[in-house]
């Protein structure tokens, strides 16, 4: 199935459809993702956990309004961005997803890349980081550095939300403070697009 010519609006329907996987067995919806079609930056997440299963909609959890708290620290608005997983359904008991599940799903993925065209790609934990940089890497060790991507598009890695949750220290060095220099130069990335305009 060609999913090349849809709009947003209709590959989120084919997703809320899925039934490609086993995850389309135990999700209660899938989580196609929401926010501007025109953003210069998409945020990719990993996997809806429970809230989002319930409601079909990404980061609107504990991490997600984490999410929300950090992009209103430097002024982004989230309705203003658009935010997604790598894997549209919830994996059973938020295991992180199997490499062949996020194969599976990846086509999704890639036709809203295509269709946003955004100019940056913030990607949120290890499994979409590694994925899209095909690297081995940590985390760690790429968090906060912009990577030449397809199109012409950057990508920027952060810690995910969830993870600064389970590591509440703001000391120099921890999670969350690399995180909030992390936001800052997303910020000053930003601008920098929008001056171009």
């Amino acid at each position: 199935m060609s999913i090349t010519s849809f709009t947003m609006d209709e590959i989120a329907e084919v997703i809320r459809n899925c039934q490609r996987c086993p995850l389309s067995k135990t999700r209660h919806n899938a989580v196609p993702g929401e926010g501007n079609y025109n953003s210069l930056v998409m945020f990719v997440g990993e996997a809806p956990g429970g809230d989002e299963d319930i409601q079909g909609l990404p980061f609107i959890g504990k991490a997600g309004q984490l999410l929300t708290r950090i992009l209103q620290s430097v002024q982004i608005k989230r309705k203003n961005v658009f935010i997604t997983n790598i894997v549209k359904c919830r994996p059973p008991e938020n295991r992180n997803p199997l490499k062949n599940e996020v194969e599976i799903c990846l086509p999704y993925l890639e036709s809203q890349i295509a269709l946003i065209n955004p100019k940056i790609i913030v990607t949120l934990g290890s499994i979409p980081t590694k994925f899209l940089l095909n690297s081995e890497e940590s985390i760690s060790r790429l968090r906060g550095q912009w990577f030449p991507w397809t199109g012409g598009i950057k990508i920027f890695p952060m810690f995910h939300p969830s993870y600064l949750l389970r590591h509440e220290e703001t000391t120099p060095g921890s999670p969350k403070e690399l995180t909030w220099r992390d936001i800052r130069e997303l910020k000053r990335e930003l601008d920098t697009l929008t001056s171009e305009d």
